[in-house]
């Protein structure tokens, strides 16, 4: 028995030494990591990390409109202001941003707005790196007469009501024009007054029955400000734009009329149909 004793004792002798050396965490064998995982992974090893919340000035490249515009649409932008982290510029202007339309509808005929919601996707560096991301617009063009939820990130077109009262109160006015001086030549004003101020507010009403209310319109040159929904992760290398390879910042031109709608509604609504 003594030397089956021995020979037990010898065993968990060279097991426990054995376990004790071991590493489970070196040893194991870690899963494919996703690629956001990695890139947290490498920014906790000193890569550069652009924070979540960061805004990124952007001016529109191309115009887009609830009357074309269908979902899965591209906008293209370029940014207009360097963002800076801890005194070192990460994302200069010049760098070009893109994205899509995820949901639009046009304006009712007699109540409601043309809404657009857009999604950015990708940006590309003027040296060239690419960098997919997700953001969503936190601020609009202080000219632009369309309106934000930033909760949402719906962007409205402006009502109507003011608009169709007017149409309704021109038509009116025209009419009645017209029908006193029909009743004069009748040897009757009084009954021409109303029945020309009747038949403009019918022309009025039916103007704005026939016609939409203002679609939303992002025009070229629009600003905005662009919010990063996740963090950013770049090497070193990645943001050093010593030797840029992009070309020359694009002409985005003069950015949204905020009179357009104004400007455009009155033309050829005035008249009195004959």
């Amino acid at each position: 028995m003594k030397p089956l004793v021995m020979a037990v004792m010898l065993a968990l002798a060279v097991s426990t030494v054995s376990f004790a050396q071991a590493d489970p965490a070196k040893d194991a064998v870690k899963p494919e990591e996703p690629a956001r995982a990695l890139r947290m992974r490498e920014a906790a090893e000193g890569e550069i990390t652009i924070p979540r919340g960061t805004r990124i000035p952007l001016s529109l490249i191309n115009s887009v409109s609830t009357k074309h515009a269908l979902p899965g649409d591209r906008i293209y932008l370029e940014s207009v202001y360097p963002v800076a982290i801890d005194g070192r510029i990460l994302i200069p202007p010049g760098t070009y941003v893109s994205g899509s339309v995820t949901r639009t509808k046009r304006p009712g005929r007699v109540k409601g707005k043309g809404e657009m919601f857009l999604r950015f996707e990708q940006m590309i560096l003027p040296n060239g790196t690419i960098r997919d991301f997700t953001g969503r617009i936190g601020q609009l063009d202080g000219r632009s007469p369309e309106g934000l939820e930033r909760e949402e990130g719906k962007i409205s077109s402006e009502g109507s009501k003011g608009e169709d009262a007017g149409k309704v109160a021109q038509t009116t006015a025209t009419g009645a024009s017209i029908g006193v001086i029909a009743g004069a030549a009748a040897n009757n004003a009084g009954m021409g007054l109303g029945l020309g101020a009747a038949a403009g507010a019918a022309a009025g009403l039916a103007g704005v029955f026939l016609t939409r209310g203002p679609d939303v319109l992002l025009e070229r040159g629009t600003q905005l400000d662009m919010v990063l929904d996740r963090d950013l992760f770049f090497s070193d290398a990645e943001v050093n734009f010593e030797n840029p390879v992009t070309g020359r910042p694009v002409d985005v031109g003069n950015g949204p009329d905020p009179n357009r709608n104004r400007n455009n509604s009155g033309a050829g609504n005035g008249r009195f149909p004959l």
